[in-house]
Parts: structure tokens; C-alpha cells; sequence
């Protein structure tokens, strides 16, 4: 049953009807605009009427409890901030450090910028892309300790990482060398010796290249490898460097065993 309380009637007399309106006139001479599509069938100028008002509250109710229903709603739906981002090392050398992170939830924020910090100070250069998930750290010291963050700007702040520590590996380790093969010019016996090789001095290759290999090992400056290992600055060696690392038992300098070409490595951002 819908209850109504505060009724209250005023007599009104009609002045004007025009244009869907009508000019209603009290006995205390207070005039109003009425809709004159609501008036009853006959009423014109003239006409005395009583306009009653009645109060609705369980409609007021149920409009104000829909409307704290949507409120809450709302709320729910746009108050969860970003989570900090969770990062982890995925490998590491004499110089460089890959560090990775889960795909970012941002809940209804907007993503503005990823920055790392590496021994709390921003690496400035270059910024890393919206899309990536992990980032290459390179010209690093050998033997040396760092501790690395990521901190995530958002439309609803900013967002730190939990902090990563690791110490970059001595020369005489040659477990982070991860190299891709491109031309050679030995044919597949080469390349089995190579891989052999790889094997007993712990390092490893892949079939594909990526910026997570640290060198491209290969005899001719040509190839879709080569072009990628100077796009992402990546050392394309001869075979001679790893021959030399494994005789000297330590990480050789790459500039010495340079194929036509090639380049040191910095810091680039993989997705």
C-alpha cells in the first residue's frame, strides 16, 4: 500500500490558457505555471480548480535506495587501484640482467609509463613501452651487486614493484652466455662443434634470435638474424669467441671477434 502523508489542497483560479500553459491565480494573489495538458477536460479562463499535493514517501524510498544501489555499484566497480607490479630475473651475465613482470592489472586506471630503477636511480633512456613485459638491463659492471625496481605511473598513481637484488656473474662464469647462430660458413659440422661446446663451458643457444640472447655467433654480416641483432644491438661474434672463452676459461671482449658490423649492447626492452 503506498503511503501518503502531507496532503495539502490550494484553490487556484485559471487567468490564461495559452501555448500548453496555464495561469493559475491563489486567493493570495500568488500566480503559477501549470501544464494545462493535466488540467481537467472544460477548464478555461475563468475556471476555479483545486490543485491537491501529496508527498510519496514509499517512492521516495525506493528511489533512494536504487539510487544508493547504483552508488555502491559504482563504487565497486572504480575504486580498485592498480596492483604493484611483481617482477622476478629471468637471466644474467657479466653485464646485463633481464628482469620480467605478470601482465600488469590496472583495474579501470590507465597505464602512463613503466620506469626502472636500478640502485634507486631512474634509467632515464630509453622509456620502456606500455605493452612490455620485461626489460634488458645492460652495461652493468662484472661482479658487482644491484638492486633493481619497477614502478608503474597510472591515472590513479603511482605503483611500486617489490625490489629485486642480484650480483652480476664473474668472468671466469660462462653460464649467462645464450647466443643464436646465424650464417656459418663450416656447414652443419661447425655448428654441432659449437653446440658441443656451449655444452661442456655451460652456456647455452637458442634457434631464434631475441634480446635475450647476448651474442649473435655467425661468419658472414648478412641474414634476417643479423639485421635483428643490430636492430636490438646485440654482438654478432665469430665462432673464435667462444673457441677463446672456453680456452682462456672466462668471458672474452666481444669487440675483439666483432663480425663486419656489429655492435655493443644497451639497454633494450623486449614485449
Amino acid at each position: 500500500m503506498v503511503s501518503i502523508t502531507d496532503v495539502v489542497s490550494q484553490e487556484f483560479t485559471v487567468g490564461k490558457v495559452d501555448a500548453g500553459m496555464a495561469i493559475l491565480l491563489s486567493p493570495d494573489h500568488h500566480l503559477i505555471e501549470f501544464p494545462a495538458t493535466i488540467l481537467p477536460d472544460g477548464v478555461t479562463t475563468g475556471s476555479i480548480i483545486n490543485v491537491t499535493i501529496e508527498r510519496n514517501t514509499d517512492e521516495e524510498r525506493r528511489k533512494r535506495e536504487e539510487f544508493l544501489d547504483m552508488q555502491e555499484t559504482i563504487f565497486r566497480q572504480f575504486s580498485k587501484c592498480p596492483e604493484p607490479p611483481v617482477i622476478s630475473l629471468r637471466s644474467l651475465t657479466q653485464t646485463s640482467a633481464i628482469i620480467q613482470w605478470k601482465p600488469l592489472v590496472l583495474h579501470n586506471a590507465d597505464l602512463r609509463g613503466i620506469d626502472i630503477y636500478r640502485n634507486e636511480q631512474k634509467l632515464s633512456s630509453p622509456s620502456v613501452p606500455l605493452t612490455a613485459q620485461s626489460a634488458k638491463l645492460s652495461g652493468m659492471d662484472v661482479s658487482t651487486e644491484y638492486k633493481v625496481q619497477v614502478v608503474i605511473r597510472t591515472s590513479a598513481g603511482a605503483f611500486r614493484s617489490n625490489v629485486i637484488s642480484f650480483k652480476t656473474h664473474s668472468l671466469d662464469n660462462l653460464t649467462g652466455i645464450c647466443v643464436s647462430f646465424g650464417a656459418l660458413s663450416g656447414g652443419p659440422g661447425e655448428l654441432d662443434s659449437l653446440i658441443a661446446l656451449l655444452s661442456r663451458v655451460g652456456a647455452r643457444y637458442t634457434d631464434d634470435l631475441s634480446t635475450d640472447n647476448t651474442h649473435l655467433v655467425c661468419t658472414f654480416a648478412r641474414g634476417p638474424k643479423y639485421e635483428k641483432a643490430l636492430e636490438w644491438n646485440i654482438p654478432a661474434v665469430s665462432p673464435e669467441f667462444l673457441k677463446a672463452c672456453e680456452q682462456n676459461g672466462k668471458v672474452m671482449p666481444a669487440h675483439s671477434y666483432y663480425v663486419q658490423g656489429s655492435g655493443a649492447t644497451r639497454l633494450s626492452l623486449d614485449k
